[in-house]
């Protein structure tokens, strides 16, 4: 309990190493050679007891308050029936007060993910509470000979009567903890465990009061983005981390090798991780376009299940993969203080039966939650070739949380209610499609003219009709592309719903020196904020723009703000101090008036 305690006082990391049998069990040992049995029958103990006893002799031997018992006589016996059996000073730590202390663990670890950074490490079995302890820090790295369990394989087994299960990892291997998201990441040994905890780490800041770290990093910031995403389904993780291929490396957005898929084997629909852009630790969030499968395993305890494969199409938030996405943005925001960039490219949540069962709507829900709490800077950004439509919108807008939360587009992304043929069935049928060919096509134009001279003109009509019929294929393509113009990054950017359209090309410079402005700016803006509690946060941020630009920045320039922020520094800290004087001086005021008004005689 001390080492937790000390790490929420003090806001540092906390790193739990987990190897367990869960609480502790026991008996009072000194107990088992004294204690006697009254039998129902002395001479035929087939027919059971009635209770448990000791005799004088016994009674006087052990310590006061051992047991809690009453006494009676029996055939000038005296007898002290146990009804309860407590221990001596030295045997505690036998039963339920394992388990307060398990509790009292339990609490200090939930609270310890509130509000600081928590990860456990699974380097043996961990069973019972060791395995919820797991799971309330939250983060779990899991060695693939680390199980965690609720109860052990051979006394399920006992339980059901029959040999199911043959080991501990059929209940919490690695390939049951990895595809339901318990474990964050798998490694083969201690070895690795401890590599994945110093690099998680890399990316934590000192203390949860302070802003993530930046190092300067090996891979230009400036430089172009080699990889580029596009309609047809690709892997994601080669626009995040950059992929080698044959024609040699194609960089992604992130700096090379900097990059740390998370939660892997779960949701897979969507893919989570940490990256470093241009040496700042940043947490992410992107879409898997490719088809990927659900894996649900058989029971061995019920022989009639099997495995089933669930598909699951890319672009869709599914139950799982919504729960993922609001627990990523939930570890992103509590200790780790990350930035984090959502690459959006959702046509919409899975809403069909098996779905809503499975409660998709909760989980959707759970990411404005997250999102609404946030408080670091976060920004949407739909790539290249990817859309943003309907529900999936909703549940990432910026009006969610809009002192942290900003959206852009990609010039070659899409955002809408519906996808155009869907629109185009509503608000562009077949009527106005004919329309249109009418007014544009030459041939139905002469033929409808004629038309209305000689309506009665069989042969005419089955012209314009066999036109008609010719074209519109056609002019179905014009009407989804007249839709399609209207989900494009200038008209979101001029219906201020982005905040400015991007080109995929350079969107890394781009963001490093936004996020980095950001970072700074708040961290000034939350000093202030401090320095006087009444101060709103878009107050404090306009503050700090104003004092940083006096020196001739321009305030639309990120990377300008960003250097006139680090050399305003002795004037920023002044400004802090003016702001605390002031709130100071108005308190005093306050107070002033207060007293007046109480000390004035009553009328």
């Amino acid at each position: 309990m001390r080492a937790p305690e000390l790490a929420r006082k003090e806001g540092l990391p906390r790193i739990f190493i987990s190897a367990n049998s869960g609480a502790r069990i026991g008996l009072y040992e000194d107990l088992k050679p004294k204690f006697k049995v009254a039998w129902t029958n002395p001479d035929d103990p087939d027919k059971g007891f009635e209770y448990l006893y000791l005799d004088e002799a016994d009674y006087k031997e052990i310590p006061e308050g051992a047991v809690v018992s009453h006494k009676i006589d029996v055939d000038g016996e005296s007898r002290h029936v146990l009804e309860a059996i407590v221990g001596d000073e030295k045997v505690h730590g036998i039963g339920v007060e394992n388990l307060r202390g398990s509790g009292m663990i339990a609490g200090e670890t939930s609270r310890a993910y509130d509000e600081v950074f928590t990860l456990s490490y699974v380097t043996g079995r961990s069973v019972g509470i060791g395995a919820y302890l797991n799971r309330l820090g939250q983060r779990t790295i899991q060695m693939q000979n680390g199980p965690m369990i609720l109860t052990g394989f051979s006394a399920l087994n006992k339980l059901l009567g029959r040999e199911v299960y043959t080991s501990q990892d059929q209940l919490g291997g690695p390939q049951v903890m990895f595809p339901n998201g318990i474990s964050h990441d798998i490694v083969s040994n201690d070895r690795e465990g401890v590599e994945s905890i110093l690099n998680w780490l890399s990316f934590v800041p000192k203390t949860n009061k302070d802003t993530v770290p930046y190092v300067v990093s090996k891979d230009p910031v400036s430089r172009p983005i080699d990889f580029k995403p596009s309609k047809t389904p690709y892997d994601p993780r080669h626009m995040l981390a950059g992929v080698q291929t044959e024609k040699g490396w194609q960089s992604g957005f992130f700096d090379k090798d900097s990059f740390h898929e998370t939660l892997g084997g779960w949701g897979k629909s969507v893919v989570v991780g940490r990256g470093k852009l241009g040496g700042i630790p940043v947490g992410c969030i992107a879409v898997e376009t490719r088809l990927v499968d659900r894996r649900i395993p058989a029971d061995p305890a019920n022989p009639e299940s099997r495995e089933t494969l669930e598909p699951q199409a890319g672009q869709v938030w599914f139950p799982d993969s919504a729960f993922k996405t609001a627990q990523a943005i939930e570890d992103f925001g509590r200790g780790e203080n990350l930035p984090l960039v959502i690459f959006a490219n959702w046509r919409g949540f899975s809403g069909g039966t098996r779905d809503m069962y499975g409660e998709i709507l909760k989980f959707g829900a759970k990411i404005v939650d997250a999102l609404r709490k946030y408080e670091q800077p976060v920004f949407i950004y739909i790539p290249p070739g990817g859309e943003l439509r309907g529900g999936a919108w909703v549940v990432v807008d910026p009006t969610i949380n809009p002192d942290y939360m900003e959206m852009y587009a990609d010039v070659e992304s899409r955002g809408g209610i519906l996808e155009p043929p869907g629109i185009c069935e509503v608000k562009y049928r077949e009527g106005d499609q004919a329309e249109t060919m009418r007014r544009l096509d030459p041939q139905l134009l002469d033929l409808c003219s004629k038309l209305e001279q000689d309506p009665e003109n069989k042969d005419l009509l089955e012209k314009v009709k066999s036109r008609e019929e010719k074209l519109k294929p056609l002019y179905m393509n014009i009407a989804h592309e007249f839709a399609d113009l209207h989900d494009r990054a200038g008209r979101m950017k001029s219906k201020g719903v982005i905040r400015d359209a991007l080109s995929w090309e350079s969107s890394r410079e781009y963001f490093h020196w936004r996020i980095r402005r950001r970072l700074l700016e708040l961290e000034w803006a939350k000093t202030f904020q401090q320095a006087d509690a009444t101060m709103g946060l878009e107050d404090a941020v306009a503050k700090v723009q104003a004092v940083a630009s006096s020196g001739g920045a321009s305030v639309d320039d990120d990377k300008a703000m960003v250097h006139a922020i680090e050399a305003q520094r002795s004037l920023l800290e002044s400004t802090g101090d003016e702001i605390r004087q002031t709130a100071i001086r108005k308190q005093i005021e306050t107070l002033q008036q207060q007293l007046n008004l109480e000390l004035q005689p009553s009328m």
